[in-house]
């Protein structure tokens, strides 16, 4: 769409005066976009799709989408959701395996909270602190746009699973910490939540067993992108290919607690084999150490994504949820 010459020059929040060739104004370049129209797809959702909560030189937007509940009254809760994947695969529409679609944001809608499901950088594109900069960027975004959107800026929450639930507990944990802001997209606002809900995720990057990465995938196309000598191993991936255990323990949630972190439930299967239960009840220790109020639930007999315990997960889904509705 060509300019307005009339409105060039102004400004609106996210975005960037740019002045072009002979100093004749440019179109301002956008750090945001705003949600735009929601679609209803069913009787209690409404759904903002593809939303660019950060756009910045170099990499592809960052989009969310932003599940509401409809026929509320007064402005409702809201939950980021943060998928899993190893740092490495998935993405903001994707649920475990074991979940059903859409089930993380519909029963989150039904009781009365929104939900935004967000995408993030994998290892390979930025290493950390890059994820945490784009949730963090994610959280400013919702706070900006609360009132359009219908939300309690007061009332976020995060929830993710895996990968998702390390990036959740981090989320959580450093909501005071300046430096881990990052600069992209929405500035102003605070990136802190409220409570945290962490399905097997990892608390000590240090602390884990290498991963049996099976011989098709060292070999075969999913990893065909990955550069000549780039370990597979998750954690070191994030950091930049290394196992450095300093930048591990600086990727790791279990470094950031403090007394002031919020309320945190961990739900983690006993018999876990890609992330041990061990790296919940790590962060449990911690947690208890700082007085921080926290609940750790072991599922007997759930592996990773809770396979195994296919039969208890609308139990494990709706403790989630109930422990937003009454925390948030």
């Amino acid at each position: 769409m060509t300019p307005d010459p009339a409105t060039a020059m102004e400004t609106v929040p996210g975005e960037r005066e740019q002045v072009g060739p002979a100093g004749l104004p440019a179109p301002a370049f956008p750090a945001f976009l705003p949600p735009g129209h929601a679609e209803v797809v069913s009787e209690d959702s409404a759904v903002h799709r593809e939303v660019s909560y950060a756009i910045t030189v170099g990499f592809r937007r960052l989009a969310m989408d932003i599940w509401l509940p409809r026929n509320t009254g007064g402005a409702v809760p809201l939950v980021v959701w943060i998928h899993g994947g190893a740092f490495q695969l998935g993405d903001r529409r994707e649920l475990p395996p074991t979940f059903a679609k859409d089930s993380v944001f519909r029963l989150l809608n039904e009781a009365g909270i929104a939900c935004a499901t967000v995408d993030y950088r994998h290892a390979l594109e930025a290493p950390f602190p890059a994820q945490l900069h784009d949730l963090k960027a994610a959280v400013r975004y919702l706070r900006e746009h609360a009132d359009m959107l219908g939300i309690d800026a007061g009332r976020i929450g995060a929830w993710g699973e895996s990968a998702g639930g390390h990036l959740a507990a981090l989320l959580g944990l450093t909501g005071r910490r300046d430096d881990l802001e990052g600069g992209l997209g929405v500035q102003g606002h605070s990136s802190a939540v409220s409570a945290v809900v962490d399905f097997y995720g990892v608390s000590s990057l240090p602390d884990m067993p290498a991963m049996n990465i099976p011989p098709a995938m060292m070999n075969g196309p999913l990893s065909a992108a990955v550069p000549d000598g780039m370990t597979l191993e998750p954690g070191p991936m994030l950091v930049g290919g290394t196992a450095d255990a300093a930048l591990l323990a600086a990727a790791s949630p279990l470094g950031y607690v403090s007394a002031d972190a919020p309320p945190f439930l961990l739900v983690h299967g006993d018999s876990d084999g890609l992330v041990p239960l061990s790296q919940s009840e790590l962060l449990a220790a911690a947690l208890a150490d700082a007085n921080v109020r926290h609940e750790l639930i072991p599922i007997r007999g759930g592996d990773h994504c809770f396979f195994g315990a296919e039969g208890q997960l609308d139990g494990i889904l709706g403790t989630a949820v109930d422990y937003f509705v009454r925390g948030l």
